[in-house]
């Protein structure tokens, strides 16, 4: 747990620091957009819009493009995209998943194995490492709308499955069926939360040295560069040093 979290936080920051933000938006955008033409337009009534829109308004993207990308999904003008899974492994045999949302896979294919060679690692089929990890929701929270003892017994009420809560914040799991109906009742309780969203969480971490950890951390930063590429999970750990280093 303790390795998911210092992965995805540090992940999280550079995101924030590096990416450009109209990259960013147009991902975020991106998923709305399908979101909305898949089911309802309405948040309330379509819990992967409500996600997609927690996701946005946390990158600060502006109610305008939001709207912009729901009224896209109602013109009926929209692209056609594929959701995809690619399955790999980077340096030190640590296992990558990579979600895709593209109007072109043979473009997200080659671009994705592409970077998995030139970072040293290798692309494999679907399932070789999906099995390492449980694909479950998370909802987080900020430290302050409340204690780790608060949110960890509402979290139990709500039918959670577990909770990690440190100075970053809170982040409440459950299971694929139950995600949904833990997180409104968290929302009820301590209002919206920053992120609502099905993951790929590790069952275990890999601890890797420093000099395979940038490797890793730069395979996924490119990975997240290219368009087509909405999230990537990896199940590694790395030293403190190195996020020091890195600048978490």
């Amino acid at each position: 747990m303790a390795g998911h979290s210092q992965f995805k936080n540090i992940m999280h920051r550079k995101g924030r620091q590096d990416a450009a933000r109209s990259k960013l938006f147009g991902k975020l955008a991106r998923e709305i957009t399908v979101a909305a033409k898949l089911g309802t337009p309405d948040p309330a009534m379509n819990p992967r819009l409500r996600a997609a829109i927690t996701d946005a308004r946390a990158e600060n993207m502006p109610k305008d493009n939001i709207d912009r990308a729901i009224k896209k999904a109602l013109g009926g003008d929209v692209d056609n995209y594929e959701e995809i899974r690619y399955e790999g492994y980077g340096t030190g045999g640590v296992a990558v998943i990579v979600e895709v949302l593209t109007d072109n896979r043979n473009r997200a294919a080659s671009d994705v194995r592409s970077t998995f060679t030139k970072s040293g690692g290798n692309l494999a089929e679907t399932g070789a490492v999906s099995f390492m990890f449980d694909h479950v929701g998370v909802i987080e929270f900020d430290t302050k709308v409340a204690s780790a003892d608060a949110m960890l017994d509402a979290a139990i009420d709500a039918g959670a499955d577990d909770v990690v809560s440190d100075e970053n914040g809170h982040e409440v799991y459950a299971s694929h069926d139950t995600f949904r109906e833990v997180a409104k009742a968290l929302e009820a309780k301590f209002g919206e939360p920053r992120k609502s969203a099905l993951v790929w969480k590790p069952q275990n971490n890999i601890a890797v040295d420093d000099e395979q950890g940038e490797k890793l951390f730069k395979l996924i930063e490119t990975l997240n560069e290219l368009d087509d590429v909405q999230h990537v999970y990896a199940n590694f750990e790395v030293s403190q040093a190195l996020l020091a280093k890195l600048g978490a």
